[in-house]
């Protein structure tokens, strides 16, 4: 088994640009054992993910805490994964994962990571599911020296609740980072606290409208304190023509103000999409 995903920028120019953008999202390949399971190695998802991807569903937004390249919350490189589903055949809807990631020292410092691991376990059941993960790395010396976020070792832990069915989407996120939050090119929150919760509805007729609350908070940063780094709610829909296209809007109310510590935009924003899948 493998995948290959890979982002390009169809406004770029012929010149100076026409690489800007361009990037690589997944790049693994592995082996698949039946019940025992499955290995592969490369550019993939962090299994903290697994839990964070539960409120990752809007038409364009969530996802937030998930940054890649950002440890085990998202993509990132030099991830070796074994995943079981239904543990080994015995129990259905019971997965577990476990990961290793290897250093990226990186030029990039809020880019980079040590070694480190990561597990998660879910629990799928009549339409409910729960899901839990963590995962801890070593920090560059790099990322020792940023403005923010001087401690040596990297946590991420995240853990979920969903319902899936009966056209009913609701699902409920709360996790914890510590040294791990990238907050800019400055550095990591010391701590971070995040919570975030999502509904929707399938349509016979093709709308999906979704609704949904984001919130993280940055504890503990040098010279600043406590600060929320997100913060909005989600009004937006989708709307499937048949099983290949669809079209979306979605509409984030930032609730960040506007004297915020940390500089961060506080604007409403707006976006429009139109998706073919083949």
């Amino acid at each position: 088994m493998g995948q290959w995903e890979y982002n390009f920028q169809g406004n770029n120019s012929e010149g100076a640009d026409a690489q800007s953008g361009n990037k690589t999202r997944l790049a693994f390949a592995g082996l698949k054992f039946g019940d025992a399971g499955s290995f592969d190695y490369g550019r993939n998802y962090g299994l903290v993910y697994d839990a964070i991807g539960i409120t990752d569903m809007l038409p364009e937004w969530g996802g937030d805490t998930g940054k890649s390249d950002n440890f085990f919350s998202s993509r990132n490189g030099g991830l070796a994964t074994y995943r079981n589903s239904g543990f080994f055949g015995l129990v259905d809807g019971l997965n577990f994962g476990v990961q290793y990631l290897g250093k990226n020292d990186r030029d990039d410092a809020v880019r980079s990571n040590g070694d480190g691991w990561a597990t998660s376990v879910s629990y799928d059941f009549e339409g409910f599911g729960v899901v839990g993960a963590y995962g801890a790395a070593d920090r560059t010396n790099s990322q020792q020296k940023l403005d923010w976020g001087k401690g040596d070792k990297a946590e991420q832990w995240a853990t979920g609740l969903k319902y899936d069915a009966n056209n009913i989407y609701l699902a409920a996120l709360y996790g914890e980072m510590h040294n791990a939050a990238r907050l800019s090119s400055n550095g990591f929150a010391n701590k971070s606290q995040d919570f975030s919760v999502v509904a929707q509805y399938q349509f016979d007729f093709g709308l999906r409208p979704s609704i949904a609350y984001y919130k993280s908070k940055a504890k503990d940063v040098e010279g600043i304190g406590d600060e929320d780094f997100i913060n909005y709610i989600e009004v937006g829909a989708t709307y499937y023509f048949n099983k290949n296209m669809s079209t979306y809007v979605d509409y984030q109310i930032n609730q960040l103000k506007d004297d915020n510590k940390l500089g961060i935009n506080n604007d409403d924003t707006v976006a429009l999409g139109l998706v073919y899948q083949f």
